[in-house]
């Protein structure tokens, strides 16, 4: 059995991963935030039959001791943990530069103490910036769009600096947009789901010219396990995560009112709108590189992706986890 330790494990994507290490037989250490509330986040909604299996850290990346003894005699580490908002990055910069990369160093150093077999360090598409060329290949250049893209960029090059300095065996995944159960309100698709799931049908949104590749979270979390178990060729470099189409946010919504049954419209929002020469026009990954280094290819399409997530939304259980009255930053 394989000790993989996970950071963010109580957010949404890493919620997902440590289901599925579970039930592919991995013994997985889960480092969640430090809080006074004992709270596990997303972790508490999943059953006995995983966390029966998951040994559960509180801690904090930034804290270098923490990341020490959540890395000792881990095989694998993934490295999810960040600060993920793109407008709450407007107002906090330093903290994504403290969690984002100061976390993420933590992590690579300590793996280097302990001899780590592998670290799958998670980027994110922002770091591209509006497309200069479609797909976007791993080669595309990196621009800094927003705070918190600047540093993921950070980060990135950070996991590259260790790899050619160290020989630390790190890969980098980059994800494009992920959605799905249990996603932060913050992000296009709950928002909507979760507004027409509450009996709205005029949605309050912010731009809907950009686009974006959708990627159905449990194809996103087949990715990290494809990386965990792909072979050392993949080692010191970096993979784009998407699904290879692209989708305006306003044909999204379109989409979702389908998928749920509804006609809806759209109300802009002033307050979730980029600045300018921030916002990310277009995105679309180019996915062949990780499809050809292991078994990963995406197998949900967009259509079904959105009826999941919005049959989980419409259960009030988990609704009535979303402040859906409320602009969530």
């Amino acid at each position: 059995m394989t000790t993989i330790a996970v950071t963010g494990s109580e957010g949404f994507i890493a919620s997902h991963l440590v289901e599925m290490l579970v039930r592919e037989g991995h013994h997985v250490r889960a480092m969640v935030q430090y809080n006074s509330f004992s709270s596990f986040g997303w972790l508490e909604t999943v059953g006995p039959e995983i966390l029966d299996h998951v040994d559960i850290r509180l801690g904090d990346v930034r804290d270098h001791r923490s990341v020490d003894e959540l890395a000792e005699g881990a095989d694998v580490i993934c490295h999810l943990a960040a600060l993920i908002a793109i407008p709450y990055s407007y107002q906090a910069p330093e903290s994504y530069l403290a969690t984002n990369a100061g976390g993420t160093l933590n992590v690579l150093e300590a793996a280097r103490r302990h001899g780590t077999r592998r670290v799958i360090h998670t980027s994110t598409s922002e770091v591209y910036g509006t497309a200069m060329s479609v797909p976007i290949s791993e080669e595309h250049r990196l621009q800094g769009q927003s705070p918190y893209s600047a540093s993921k960029i950070a980060a990135d090059k950070l996991a590259e600096s260790y790899h050619l300095s160290f020989d630390l065996p790190v890969t980098t995944i980059r994800p494009f947009n992920t959605y799905g159960p249990r996603q932060s309100a913050r992000a296009v698709v709950p928002t909507t789901i979760s507004q027409i799931a509450a009996g709205k049908r005029e949605i309050s949104l912010g731009s809907q010219d950009p686009t974006r590749d959708f990627n159905f979270v449990s194809d996103t979390v087949a990715a990290f396990l494809s990386l965990v178990e792909a072979d050392d060729d993949v080692l010191g470099r970096t993979f784009n995560c998407g699904s290879g189409t692209e989708i305006s946010i306003g044909e999204l919504v379109c989409l979702i009112g389908e998928v749920m049954g509804h006609d809806v419209t759209v109300a802009v929002d002033p307050q979730r709108i980029r600045p300018a020469g921030s916002e990310v026009m277009r995105l679309v990954c180019d996915n062949s590189a990780l499809k050809a280094a292991s078994s990963w290819k995406p197998v949900v399409t967009i259509e079904e992706g959105l009826a999941l997530t919005a049959e989980w939304f419409c259960d009030p259980t988990n609704l009535a986890r979303y402040k859906v009255d409320q602009y969530n930053v």
